[in-house]
């Protein structure tokens, strides 16, 4: 009997693997399984380790997102001249601000120059200046609008409108992962999602294996914060069949359909869960930590949250995010000097001691380190509205003209600060860095030229920096 006509995807989607078996592939790789024919298409393996584009020295990423926007005249980038102003209007022209601004808001905060390079940072960050001749402090960063929502996908995904893959999807898709009983992108959020929840580690475009996985780092039990990490009721052996019985019907509804990245999606998850069991509890535990690391990091979320991005990398894991959260903490709309000082307090001690923590295992020179949020903060005051800053006059609005992050670790070149904002702090008017720029700096240290570093979609060939983007070289060693 001659069987139906296809059509030209239905075709393509019956004689194409599904995701779901790749990962079982793994499985079976690993067992010592394969046979001959197998092993030869092993190499499909998507989360497979791979080689980038030229060698470099960072392998894996750690993203300290401070989301809600860090005023960068209270952090990294000290502005005297605004104590000359204060209570006075600046005499700058055009000073374009969300919400209606005042006079001159000098730093609560002194700065002090630290290390041998100099660096001038807030005292906010006592332990973290400790290490300022390893920060590469970029001051002349740039976003596109003043609102959270786009600045975030703008930071994390590299467009602020439109669905697109995040920055730790296009490194694990590029990079593949050096542990695949560990997810290859985790994201950490404390207490519960950040604003624009999961399209913030969203895979967009790109296979929905390459998506990060969500653990609210609250939790300090390790089967509350990977949910269902270990099955109760069901053997592995069971549950290996039950698995493999899964991925046949999975892949029969496949077959009969067009592509679905959802579908793939769940499949991959199914596979990585059973994965996870042998080695997530281990990773997640961090009581296996010895008394003098735990007190190092210190207490609170927001450290364990950093010591696990720690025993995540050096298990593998090729991105971890670590969001300061989950609302926006560092919108200071109001009583800043009290909540920025609470907020570096919260990770001051556990990022100088990440770092020193990589020095000691031997990862700090292969794993790049960003801190930063998704814009800045005016250096005028916010008058009172019946909005955010609830009628107080102590706290600036958003500011995405000028603004600060640091990079340290693989292939950065530390004790240094690149770019300038205008003598008040508000706009970028030094060697510029646009977001784009960052993401292109990021990719050429982890050995990828941005603009040949694409996915095809749609007809075209799209990448994280879309059309824009260069490469800062200040930053690099």
């Amino acid at each position: 009997m001659i069987p139906p006509v296809f059509s030209r995807r239905e075709l393509l989607t019956r004689v194409g693997v599904g995701m779901g078996w790749l990962g079982l592939t793994q499985v079976l790789r690993d067992a010592g399984l394969l046979t001959a024919h197998a092993k030869a298409a092993d190499g499909l393996n998507p989360l497979a380790p791979k080689k980038p584009h030229f060698p470099a020295k960072a392998k894996r990423v750690i993203h300290l997102f401070a989301n809600g926007g860090p005023s960068q005249v209270d952090t990294f980038d000290p502005k005297p001249a605004l104590a000359q102003y204060a209570g006075k209007s600046l005499p700058t022209p055009n000073l374009q601000t969300e919400r209606k601004t005042g006079a001159a808001f000098p730093s609560p905060f002194k700065f002090h120059k630290h290390g041998q390079s100099g660096l001038e940072i807030s005292e906010i960050f006592p332990h973290l200046a400790k290490h300022a001749d390893d920060l590469c402090v970029i001051r002349s960063m740039h976003a596109d609008v003043p609102n959270h929502e786009p600045s975030f996908l703008l930071m994390n995904c590299g467009e602020p409108r439109q669905i697109r893959p995040s920055v730790g999807s296009w490194v694990v898709y590029g990079l593949g992962t050096d542990n695949l009983n560990l997810p290859g992108f985790v994201a950490m959020c404390p207490g519960g999602y950040p604003l624009q929840e999961n399209q913030n580690w969203q895979s967009g475009f790109l296979p929905g294996v390459f998506q990060g996985t969500y653990v609210d780092s609250k939790h300090t039990d390790v089967e509350k914060l990977v949910e269902y990490v270990k099955n109760k009721a069901v053997s592995k052996t069971h549950q290996r069949e039950q698995l493999d019985l899964l991925a046949k019907l999975n892949a029969q509804h496949q077959a009969q359909r067009p592509h679905d990245p959802q579908l793939e999606a769940r499949i991959q998850s199914f596979e990585l869960a059973f994965r996870m069991q042998t080695e997530a509890s281990e990773a997640f535990d961090i009581s296996r930590e010895p008394k003098h690391i735990l007190e190092a990091y210190g207490p609170g979320d927001q450290a364990r949250s950093i010591l696990l991005a720690r025993r995540l990398i050096e298990r593998g894991v090729r991105f971890v995010q670590v969001s300061h959260g989950p609302v926006q903490p560092w919108d200071s709309h109001d009583d800043l000097e009290i909540n920025h000082k609470r907020l570096a307090s919260q990770v001051d001690r556990a990022i100088a001691a990440l770092i020193s923590d990589l020095k000691r295992l031997g990862l700090f020179e292969e794993t790049l380190i960003l801190w930063g949020g998704e814009f800045g903060r005016t250096p005028v005051v916010e008058l009172p509205t019946a909005g955010a800053n609830q009628g107080k006059v102590n706290g600036r609005d958003h500011n995405h003209w000028g603004f600060s992050v640091w990079l340290a670790g693989g292939g950065v070149k530390g004790g240094q600060a690149i770019g300038a904002t205008d003598e008040f702090g508000f706009k970028a008017v030094e060697n510029p860095v646009h977001v784009h720029d960052l993401h292109a700096t990021m990719l050429y240290l982890l050995g990828f030229d941005h603009e040949k570093f694409t996915y095809r979609y749609a007809g075209r060939d799209f990448r994280l920096t879309d059309v824009h983007g260069r490469v800062v070289k200040e930053v690099l060693a």
